[in-house]
């Protein structure tokens, strides 16, 4: 049984009522206003707070003081305003304002998966662990760098961890556009001009972040800029600086780089010029684990494996998994994913690649709605092929969440053997291959 207070409109409140008392819950109060609840919060002790996602039920002041208490507000948006609201104020657990109480009630018993403040994330001044960086690259030509980086983002974030998603293209930034996010002020920009003036703290970052939230996974993003023309804003000590900083604050880091590895100092004869390609050489230098994408077709495979040992070359022996985006028969013939495993062997020496499937109906309501794969579409089999090379090769599954399936034990047994053999920040070999009846 849970202990609720309702801060709703009297609609909403009345049609919820009878199947939260249903389902065995109490209510200790039930308001109309953020300054009604503030007032009798004194006086009762909810666990849970269900709010109404609009200004006069929902406010800064409300939240802060339930963190304060240590009590869940989980707000109801009916329209996008209410759920710019939520995001603004850095509240994460936001539901439709139409759904049923079971989809409600799913959520008030499935715990809190990120803190509602990233100084809340459970890192202690006297015990600081940096976060993981992992860094994202594809050649020209669309691969699928920013897809893939929103989607491992958003398995990271559903697994139980903090993640930060930043867009660091300084070609075409493209995360806020595939997540329906406004970027007239791009974030990662923003981070970068504090962190040169070291004034990069905790709170700032709150504030010029922008949130996507999702019951499954919510996790931070830095939107990249707006207009080309703003790269030498993106400086190689800035960027260096603002991923250290991040990593202090957050378990993850998934950064979303640019195509081009080419070296900027060959083409100015100025030494102290700014670089276009900084940002991306920056973050894959740093990066603790890279994944290299590229698009499974013969145009798609040229231009990765030409550009295979120069990224090699720009990572040196930082950890690396090769994902194949969009593997279909009708661009390689029959057997592909044997076609793309071979040629990336043949050509590349690459082994055990990691193969997508094509998948162009769920890629497309993503986008549509602004949304990730797990929320749009979370029985797209590329959604899977991705989370399967999330929980195998980049993260580690809480033990809360092993749970024994029978079709999974197998896998699950590979992965506890695995984790127990390797530190925390031992990143594991590559994946296998897929089989090809996955395909």
């Amino acid at each position: 049984m849970v202990t609720l207070a309702l801060v709703l409109d009297r609609e909403s409140a009345e049609r919820l009522l009878a199947d939260i008392v249903e389902h065995g819950h109490s209510i200790v109060a039930q308001l109309s206003s953020a300054i009604e609840f503030l007032d009798r919060l004194p006086g009762i002790r909810p666990d849970v707070v269900l709010v109404g996602a609009r200004r006069d039920t929902l406010s800064a002041d409300l939240i802060a003081a339930c963190d304060g208490r240590g009590i869940r507000v989980i707000a109801l948006a009916s329209s996008d305003r209410d759920r710019r609201l939520a995001a603004t104020l850095g509240l994460l657990e936001v539901l439709d304002a139409s759904c049923d109480w079971p989809e409600i009630d799913a959520l008030v018993h499935a715990g809190v998966v990120v803190p509602s403040r990233v100084s809340a994330s459970g890192r202690t001044s006297g015990a600081q662990r940096e976060g993981t960086l992992i860094a994202v690259w594809g050649p020209t030509g669309a691969p699928g760098r920013t897809t893939l980086a929103i989607n491992i983002a958003a398995e990271i974030a559903a697994a139980g961890h903090t993640v930060v998603l930043a867009d660091a293209d300084t070609y075409s930034g493209s995360v806020a556009a595939s997540l329906g996010m406004l970027d007239e002020a791009p974030g990662f920009a923003a981070a970068c001009r504090l962190a040169g003036s070291d004034s990069l703290t905790q709170t700032e970052f709150e504030r010029i972040a922008q949130r996507y939230n999702s019951p499954q996974g919510p996790f931070w993003v830095l939107t990249g800029i707006g207009r080309p023309s703003r790269w030498p804003e993106l400086s190689a000590e800035r960027v260096d600086r603002t991923l250290k900083g991040l990593r202090r604050w957050v378990d993850y880091v998934v950064v979303d780089t640019g195509f081009n590895l080419e070296s900027d100092e060959e083409l100015s004869s100025d030494m102290f010029a700014p670089r276009r390609n900084a940002a991306t050489v920056t973050a894959l230098r740093a990066a603790d684990h890279v994944v290299a994408c590229g698009l499974a077709d013969p145009v798609g495979m040229a231009r990765f494996l030409r550009s295979w040992p120069e990224l090699t070359e720009v990572i040196g022996d930082t950890a690396v998994s090769v994902v194949m985006n969009r593997v279909r028969s009708s661009a390689v013939g029959l057997d592909p994913a044997g076609q793309v495993i071979g040629s990336l062997r043949r050509f590349g020496a690459i082994e055990s690649p990691v193969l997508v499937p094509h998948d162009q109906l769920s890629l497309d309501a993503a986008v549509l709605s602004g949304r990730t794969l797990r929320d749009a579409a979370p029985k797209s089999p590329a959604r899977a092929s991705i989370r399967r090379f999330v929980l195998s090769a980049l993260v580690a599954v809480p033990a809360a969440d092993r749970r024994p399936r029978r079709a999974a034990a197998g896998f699950l047994r590979r992965r506890s053997s695995s984790a127990s053999s390797g530190s925390e920040r031992q990143v594991p070999a590559l994946p296998r291959p897929p089989r090809v009846a996955d395909f």
